[in-house]
């Protein structure tokens, strides 16, 4: 059984999760009119970046699903995809950025994790969108191949970089807020979270984006 104290950490990691997706869906509902075509600026993966720096990769992708849902129930018009699209956007952001700084907590680790992350998540989309755009929009592959290096690269490595900035920027202010309400404890009691699977989830993620990509350059789908 959980002793008291490691029972009021639970408390508090819920607290602090609860409080960062709560904040990363007003930002949602704040940015949603920002849209390029069919592609939505976000900072909400700033706000959940925060969160992984914290409590590690699985928090993270956690969190993300859980705001990916809340989207989906209450502001989203484009259902299962746009759910899916919107979590592997996230997810590839942040779980390599969680990661990283997992492993090294420091700025340069945090500033590794991020670029990381905008390079993973950028890539990602860039698969994502060849596979299921056509799908969505009813148009043929080639019209959205037209799109990949005008639109959707620079798009999501522009969303990707300015939440890397405003994670960098904004982190150690919103750590040493959490910890005066005593939230988070001082830096001598934390223990970094041993934490894989979402690094196990991630790895399934790209063998399936692998599999598809393959299927759709063959013709099957």
């Amino acid at each position: 059984m959980k002793n008291r104290s490691e029972k009021q950490v639970d408390i508090r990691k819920l607290a602090v999760m609860a409080m960062l997706c709560a904040l990363a869906y007003m930002s949602v509902l704040v940015f949603s009119p920002i849209k390029i075509q069919f592609l939505s600026f976000e900072i909400k993966d700033c706000i959940l970046a925060i969160g992984g720096f914290l409590y590690g990769p699985l928090s993270a992708l956690l969190s993300v699903i859980l705001v990916a849902f809340l989207e989906l129930v209450t502001i989203s018009k484009t259902g299962i995809i746009g759910l899916l699209m919107n979590v592997l956007s996230s997810a590839f952001f942040l779980i390599p950025a969680a990661r990283v700084y997992q492993k090294h907590r420091s700025q340069k680790g945090a500033v590794i994790g991020l670029a990381a992350g905008v390079v993973l998540t950028t890539a990602t989309m860039l698969l994502w969108n060849w596979l299921i755009t056509p799908l969505y929009m009813n148009v043929p592959r080639e019209q959205v191949v037209g799109m990949l290096a005008p639109l959707i690269l620079p798009f999501n490595a522009l969303k990707g970089s300015i939440n890397a900035v405003l994670t960098v920027v904004l982190y150690k202010s919103v750590v040493t807020t959490l910890r005066k309400a005593r939230l988070l404890p001082q830096p001598t009691q934390t223990t970094p979270p041993r934490q894989g699977l979402a690094v196990w989830i991630t790895s399934a993620v790209l063998l399936v984006t692998l599999v598809l990509v393959l299927l759709a350059w063959s013709g099957i789908i």
